[in-house]
């Protein structure tokens, strides 16, 4: 999850909320990749969760990055909570897993070698202490009881209301992990078209990577149990997006959606402020009961942004966040298949005319079916397993388009970053399929297996 925002002033009028928002408009030439991971972290003799504190530990990782590559220490009361460097950023979800914010970069081979460097370190200080990471879109094993608390003021307010307004919360915060790409838009034209692209098809990557198909020690009959978790968390915050299909859809409508969006805090002076279910439309006026008398800041406003979770979400650029987290040749897959379909024009307008005519419940039925059935997936006269086919056609199309050389020039494109989803689609086989095999086979059952033969 995001850490806290920073710069921009007062808000003296409401068109300063849709101005933030429209800033982010660039040039093509400007337009970069940004790979965001997470991965749980467990010690490798017992096999149990990272506490924070101890010589296996959260700390331990992130001061054996610091020390030995230069990492920049992120402090929150006293605790180190995060790294940065280079504009990219390691940060610390709800449970301890460890999620890297990769720099803003041109291409797919760049962010690739940025994900394969990080593991490497990764590697590296964990060896030394006896740790160990694997990708999996949720625990296994794990129960909430087992799971450690990270020292994060948000976090202690956001597990406070989760029971409140959902019956998932907690599980999502504490116990998955998913890889999301983060993109940029040209115009608010361009913006448009590519949300409802990224809402309209994160069914499909929630099927190609699906990769959750375990739960408290047992499959829990759903390919993806993240995107299951994702369904009953908090309908304000969360979802599709329906609007975004509207006619007249804009900057301006996705203003107005956020400020119905009940607060979550106010971060002053190091410390996040309880505001749980208070309305920034107050806030505007003055009259925030966390802080009576204030008027929120852009920085305020940048930090309810990231308290808003639908499966593709605006701020200054796009996020998609419907994928598991997986193996290390997924995590440059996702970038691959979002910049294949949204950074070429043909790829875009040819995505948006697959997914046009659908209504509201045939995209609903498309997100429940695909966290069941990943490919297998087939509702509304949609079957997954050939859409997803076409989609990653689209996708190779886009990156052939954009021609763009990796290794020094020997490499002339980045559609072989796609290869990993064109092998799912040419067995008809997800990473949770696979799981599932070797759990009902060579495993025998026995759900431990998963960590020596699925770790980093």
């Amino acid at each position: 999850m995001s850490i806290p925002q920073s710069g921009g002033g007062p808000i003296e009028h409401p068109d300063q909320l849709t101005a933030f928002l429209a800033e982010g408009c660039k040039p093509k030439a400007d337009w970069r990749i940004g790979t965001e991971h997470e991965k749980f972290g467990y010690c490798a003799d017992t096999l149990k969760p990272l506490p924070y504190d101890g010589t296996r530990s959260i700390r331990a990782v992130l001061e054996g990055l610091r020390d030995a590559f230069g990492w920049d220490p992120v402090l929150e009361g006293g605790h180190i909570i995060g790294l940065s460097k280079d504009g990219a950023n390691v940060s610390l979800e709800p449970g301890g897993q460890l999620e890297l914010s990769g720099a803003p970069l041109e291409t797919i081979h760049q962010t690739c070698d940025e994900v394969n460097e990080h593991l490497r370190q990764v590697q590296t200080v964990a060896d030394t202490i006896g740790v160990r990471f694997i990708g999996l879109g949720a625990a296994p094993i794990w129960t909430h009881e087992e799971m450690p608390v990270m020292p994060k003021g948000r976090y202690r307010l956001m597990t406070d209301y989760m029971d409140r307004v959902g019956t998932h919360g907690k599980q999502m915060m504490y116990r998955t992990c998913t890889v999301q790409v983060n993109l940029d838009f040209g115009s608010e034209a361009d913006m448009v078209k590519k949300l409802r692209v990224a809402l309209a098809l994160q069914p499909v990557a929630t099927a190609l990577f699906a990769n959750s198909p375990f739960f408290e020690g047992k499959p829990n009959g759903h390919k993806s149990w993240r995107s299951r978790i994702w369904r009953d968390l908090d309908a304000s915050r969360t979802g599709t997006l329906p609007f975004v299909f509207e006619d007249g859809f804009g900057f301006q409508r996705y203003v107005d959606y956020a400020l119905d969006v009940p607060m979550y805090f106010v971060y002053r002076d190091g410390r996040y402020i309880d505001a749980l279910g208070q309305s920034f439309r107050d806030f505007l006026k003055g009259r925030l009961p966390a802080l009576p008398g204030e008027v929120p800041t852009l920085s305020d406003w940048a930090d309810h942004l990231t308290t808003i979770f639908p499966e593709a979400r605006l701020k200054k650029y796009l996020e998609t966040r419907g994928a598991d987290g997986g193996p290390w040749r997924r995590l440059c897959a996702l970038p691959a298949l979002w910049v294949g379909l949204l950074y070429d024009q043909s790829s875009l307008d040819a995505a948006w005319d697959l997914a046009k005519g659908w209504d509201l419940e045939t995209r609903e039925a498309m997100r429940v079916a695909a966290s069941v059935d990943g490919l297998a997936a087939d509702t509304h006269g949609v079957n997954m397993h050939d859409l997803a086919r076409e989609v990653v056609a689209l996708a190779e199309a886009g990156l052939k388009a954009r021609a763009l050389p990796g290794a020094g020039g020997l490499v002339p494109d980045e559609t072989h970053f796609l290869n990993a989803l064109k092998d799912s689609i040419e067995t008809g086989q997800t990473p949770a399929d696979e799981l599932l095999s070797r759990y009902h086979g060579d495993w025998q059952g026995d759900l431990t297996r998963i960590y020596a033969d699925y770790s980093y």
